[in-house]
C-alpha cells in the first residue's frame, strides 16, 4: 500500500478493499484498508473513490465508520449511475484510489449533551459514525438518539428496539442494531410500509421527541442532520421552531472535492453577507440557519 499527504489533511491512498456487504435496493457496504483516511478522519468528512479506471471522475462517499488503530474505513452506498454501479461489482481485493478525509466535520457541543441525530437515505453513514463518535467520547456526558429515514429497506440489520424513548408514536418500534448495540435509542421512519417504522417523516420523529422535552432538556439539544436537501430543509425548520442548534452536512454533486472547480458551491448567509460556499471543503457541514434562512 502506497500513500502521499495531499492538501496537509487530505490524503491520496491505494486502499484495498477488504470486506463487501450487500442490502436491498442496491445498497452496499464497502470497507477498505486506508489508514492514513482512517487516522485523520472525523465524523461529517469523506472520501473521493475512483469507481473504475474507465471513468475520470470520482465519486464522493461519506465515511460510515472508521477503525483508526486496525486503519480501515467503511463506506455505505446504494447503486446509481454508471460509477456507482462499477465500484459495486469490484470484488474483495480490488485496490481502489481514494482521497480522504475531506470536509469539515460535525462539531459536537458537550454543552448540548442531548445529540439529535437524524439521517435519511445516503445521509444515514455520517450518522451511524457520529453515534459511534459520541459513543467512544468520555470528555462529555453524551445522550445521543438517533432517528433515521429511507423509503427504500434500511441498510444494515434492523430489529426492535431495546430502549425506551420519551415521545415516540407507538407505530415507531424499529432500530438499527449496530447503533443500539453501543446503548444509543434509534428509531426508523418509512412510508414504504416497512413493520416497525413509523409511517411519516423522520422530521415527525424529531418534533414528537423535542415537544416531549422540559424546557431545561430543550437547552441541552442539539440537532445534526444529514440527507436530501428537502429533508434537511425540513430539520432546520424544526431546529428553528423549537429553537435549538443545528448542523447539516450537505448532498452536492463534485467533481474535483478538493475545492479547485467551484462545482459544489451553495449560497451560504456570512456575518459579511451571501456568500457562495463549497460543500466539499467549506463544507459539507454547515450551520442550519445559515443554509436555508430563519423565518425572522
Amino acid at each position: 500500500m502506497t500513500s502521499r499527504p495531499h492538501r496537509d489533511t487530505i490524503w491520496v491512498e491505494s486502499a484495498e478493499l477488504t470486506a463487501v456487504r450487500e442490502y436491498p435496493a442496491g445498497q452496499f457496504v464497502h470497507r477498505i484498508q486506508a489508514p492514513e483516511t482512517a487516522a485523520h478522519a472525523k465524523a461529517g468528512t469523506f472520501i473521493h473513490v475512483t469507481c473504475d479506471s474507465s471513468l475520470p471522475l470520482r465519486r464522493p462517499l461519506s465515511i460510515m465508520r472508521v477503525d483508526a488503530e486496525a486503519g480501515w474505513v467503511e463506506y455505505l452506498f446504494k447503486t446509481h449511475g454508471i460509477g456507482l454501479t462499477a465500484l459495486a461489482g469490484k470484488p474483495v481485493g480490488t485496490v481502489l484510489d481514494v482521497m480522504g478525509p475531506i470536509g469539515k466535520p460535525f462539531t459536537p457541543d458537550p454543552e448540548r449533551p442531548l445529540a439529535l441525530l437524524v439521517g435519511g437515505g445516503v445521509g444515514i453513514p455520517p450518522m451511524i459514525y457520529l453515534a459511534e463518535a459520541l459513543a467512544a467520547d468520555r470528555s462529555a456526558d453524551w445522550q445521543p438518539l438517533v432517528l433515521m429515514g429511507s423509503e427504500i429497506p434500511f441498510p444494515l440489520e434492523t430489529g426492535p428496539s431495546q430502549h425506551e424513548v420519551a415521545g415516540m408514536p407507538d407505530d415507531a418500534t424499529l432500530g438499527l442494531d449496530l447503533v443500539e448495540g453501543w446503548g444509543i435509542p434509534t428509531r426508523l421512519a418509512s412510508m414504504a410500509g416497512i413493520e416497525g417504522a413509523h409511517a411519516g417523516y423522520v422530521t415527525d420523529l424529531a418534533t414528537h421527541w423535542l415537544q416531549s422535552l422540559s424546557d431545561a432538556d430543550r437547552d441541552r439539544v442539539a440537532l445534526y442532520a444529514c440527507g436530501p436537501t428537502p429533508m434537511l430543509a425540513a430539520t432546520a425548520r424544526v431546529a428553528e421552531q423549537f429553537d435549538v442548534p443545528c448542523q447539516v452536512s450537505l448532498e452536492e454533486y463534485m467533481a474535483c472535492a478538493v475545492g479547485g472547480c467551484a462545482g459544489c458551491t451553495v449560497r451560504v448567509a456570512t456575518p459579511e453577507g451571501p456568500a457562495m460556499k463549497r460543500v466539499c471543503v467549506d463544507g459539507p457541514v454547515f450551520d442550519s440557519r445559515a443554509v436555508f434562512g430563519s423565518a425572522d
